[in-house]
């Protein structure tokens, strides 16, 4: 039953293989806004002192670091696009008359993408971390490990729920992209990209909790740095893997609809 996607997997990383370099290249340009993040943060720190909410200058390089890593293992890339055109285009037409579930075959796509876009990049993240190593505090306890690698996962599979239910929208719409990048928008803020989501103001932090933007990226940097511990880690990590489970109903729900009001074109 699996096998099927296994090759989908193993195809996805031929073809993917193919664009190595252009992966190698933007995880090289994707340091220059780290750069600037560092440096703006160092400015922050020179001024107001040597702890912010908690973090001090080496946390904080910690923290992006972070940041850019489990982006770069985790974050969709064009798949709702992807997805979209396969609507527009009429290239499901195929999965409609054979034994392959879309959802699967995407992610099968998506793992094979991301797996090999982390191995490829994974030099220039070494040297980065090298770079820095004074900065860089591992974890203390060795059940961190674990827990860090499970936050990772559903953040990955959460992000990429959310993606192909935003792609489902072709279904409806011929261009998804103003919604897209509206979403995409709040969730470049909320998920932690642009700073530490618990130095916001407390109310702030409460409605962010019941968001699924926290978990996508911001809750597993925090796991792996230990700056959630106790009752608040086991609320977190049941907040995450509900809001990856509603969001799995999400696009099954969005699929299911759409092949109702699908018109086979093309293809």
């Amino acid at each position: 039953m699996f096998s099927k996607y296994f090759k989908v997997f193993d195809i996805g990383l031929q073809n993917t293989f193919v664009y190595r370099w252009n992966f190698l290249l933007r995880s090289l340009f994707a340091l220059i806004p780290l750069a600037g993040t560092l440096y703006i943060w160092g400015a922050v720190f020179d001024e107001r002192g040597k702890d912010i909410a908690g973090y001090d200058h080496s946390s904080m390089i910690l923290y992006f670091l972070l940041v850019v890593f489990v982006d770069n293992l985790v974050a969709p890339t064009e798949d709702e696009w992807q997805i979209a055109a396969d609507i527009r285009d009429g290239q499901i037409n195929s999965f409609l008359t054979k034994p392959m579930n879309y959802l699967a075959y995407r992610f099968s796509l998506f793992a094979s993408y991301r797996i090999l876009y982390s191995v490829v990049t994974l030099p220039v993240v070494l040297i980065v971390f090298v770079f820095l190593r004074d900065h860089i505090s591992l974890p203390q306890n060795w059940i961190t490990w674990p827990l860090a690698v499970l936050s990772l996962a559903m953040a990955g599979a959460l992000q990429f729920f959310i993606a192909y239910s935003l792609a489902m929208l072709a279904f409806w719409i011929l261009e998804i992209s103003t919604i897209v990048f509206i979403l995409y928008s709040f969730e470049y803020f909320l998920s932690g990209h642009v700073f530490p989501l618990d130095i916001m103001p407390v109310w702030f932090q409460r409605v962010l909790e019941y968001l699924p933007f926290k978990y996508e990226l911001y809750f597993p940097v925090a796991v792996f740095m230990e700056n959630i511990r106790g009752e608040e880690l086991v609320r977190g990590f049941i907040l995450q893997a509900a809001w990856t489970a509603i969001l799995y109903g999400i696009a099954l729900f969005m699929w299911s609809r759409g092949i109702r009001k699908y018109q086979a074109v093309g293809g």
